[in-house]
């Protein structure tokens, strides 16, 4: 009886391999994205239980702001793995809007912390 050899694998043809490397960053940026926007929300849900001064106001509406900020991250994330053509441009864009949403949250959180008395 003739030895049947192993079977290798075929080699991905280009569309499926630029897919597999589109969706490498954006495979991140969406849930992490989504993430943040829960802790932004939660955030928000916890500041309201605080005193109502006009500091905490203009942090819960940055903080509503930088919950957008991760909405659009996440949006063009999802839309670099869906769009074959220029995904990788859509997901430079997420990275620097996540980035930048990442950096408000810290400004937010820094102006959180020293107005709590």
């Amino acid at each position: 009886m003739a030895r049947r050899s192993p079977r290798l694998p075929r080699p991905p043809d280009a569309a499926a391999s630029l897919a597999c490397e589109t969706a490498g960053l954006s495979a991140h940026i969406l849930p992490t994205s989504a993430t943040m926007i829960g802790v932004c929300m939660t955030v928000l849900s916890i500041g309201r239980v605080g005193a109502g001064a006009n500091w905490h106001m203009l942090i819960d509406k940055a903080l509503a702001f930088d919950a957008l900020i991760f909405l659009l991250s996440a949006f063009l994330s999802f839309a670099a793995m869906r769009v074959e053509v220029s995904g990788r441009r859509y997901e430079r864009w997420a990275d620097g809007v996540f980035l930048f949403g990442l950096g408000l949250l810290v400004v937010v959180a820094l102006s959180l912390a020293f107005t709590i008395r």
